[in-house]
């Protein structure tokens, strides 16, 4: 099982694709989303969004954020 992930800033799609699991610098705590996470909506803060796809890493500075989670699919929104 995976996820579909889209980041997008202003100007363009940062990435799109299928990743095993997403980390994210939550307002409150950084978490991380696994595929089946229950429905979800957070602002994100200035951090490292770290994205695992077949055992390697991607790892994206952002300032601020957004993200939504449903069904298997994450956008998430970044300054």
């Amino acid at each position: 099982m995976s996820l579909y992930v889209k980041l997008i800033n202003p100007k363009e799609v940062i990435f799109e694709g299928v990743v095993d699991t997403i980390w994210l610098p939550g307002y409150v705590s950084p978490f991380q989303v696994l595929p089946n996470h229950a429905p979800l909506l957070s602002i994100l803060e200035k951090g490292t969004i770290k994205l695992k796809i077949n055992d390697e890493f991607k790892m994206f500075e952002i300032e601020s954020g957004v993200v939504e989670v449903k069904d298997n699919k994450i956008r998430v929104i970044i300054d």
